[in-house]
């Protein structure tokens, strides 16, 4: 089907959930796409290869990365740019206000960060939900509507409860992307690593796990060991290079190199 645009996205809020994953490699991106999910957030570097429309041609493509690692307005204009170019359909930004509105204006498709915003995470008490309380589910929204009156046409909404998540989307014209924040957002977020169960740490109470590639990590891990083992009692008993595994050349010619070396060594 034809690559989703930002006019598509917005036509079918209430009509349809879409699904949206972070991936971190392109072998990540090409599932995706092929198991049917519509939206990816990917590294800005994955865009910028060129295998990437290879491997997801069709799928609405937002690179991201935190404020701090690319700066300010002008920063963020530099950076925006030659990934446009290079085919990326929007672009997560957590920096200001005026960032926001400097990429809008140019008309970079931009999506903001409310409710928890890891790397702001200390103005709202850490790494909890946001909008339990009539103070901070009002905090979300003022940050909604700041965003859309920025331009942007999209908004992660994280760890904030379901039945604000759902007011807000009754009253807001953006595209919602729900990372734990329920089924009133356009969009179901998560990151892949919690989906393939990837994650060692600590899992997220909106993840859910499909998958335990940790296990088979581990497996592959004890498969690695065990080959490299063998290998290296092979090289210390003497079994390898067995003959198999040599090349050599016609006698002659180690006669005549013999020869050679007992002149000039």
């Amino acid at each position: 089907m034809p690559r989703l645009t930002v006019r598509d996205l917005l036509d079918a809020r209430g009509k349809h959930q879409f699904a949206m994953l972070r991936v971190e490699t392109l072998e990540e991106a090409e599932a995706a796409a092929k198991a049917g999910v519509e939206l990816l957030s990917v590294p800005p570097a994955m865009i910028l290869d060129g295998r990437f429309r290879d491997a997801a041609p069709d799928c609405f493509a937002f690179p991201g990365d935190n404020f701090y690692e690319i700066g300010g307005t002008e920063d963020f204009l530099r950076w925006a740019f030659p990934l446009y170019k290079h085919g990326a359909d929007g672009f997560y930004c957590s920096g200001s206000l005026a960032t926001v509105r400097a990429l809008a204006d140019h008309a970079l498709p931009v999506c903001g960060h409310v409710g928890l915003i890891p790397s702001k995470s200390t103005w709202t008490g850490g790494f909890k939900a946001v909008g339990k309380t009539l103070e901070t589910a009002q905090l979300v929204w003022n940050q909604c509507k700041a965003l859309e009156d920025a331009g942007a046409f999209a908004v992660e909404i994280e760890v904030v409860p379901h039945s604000i998540t759902r007011l807000i989307a009754e009253r807001t014209n953006l595209f919602l992307i729900s990372m734990g924040a329920g089924a009133g957002g356009h969009a179901q977020y998560l990151f892949s690593d919690d989906v393939l169960g990837q994650n060692r740490g600590r899992i997220p109470r909106h993840a859910k796990v499909y998958a335990d590639f940790a296990a088979e990590y581990d497996r592959l891990q004890q498969l690695r060991i065990q080959a490299m083992s063998r290998f290296a009692t092979d090289v210390h008993d003497g079994d390898y290079p067995a003959p198999q595994h040599l090349v050599d050349c016609d006698p002659a010619v180690v006669e005549a190199f013999h020869d050679w070396l007992e002149q000039v060594a």
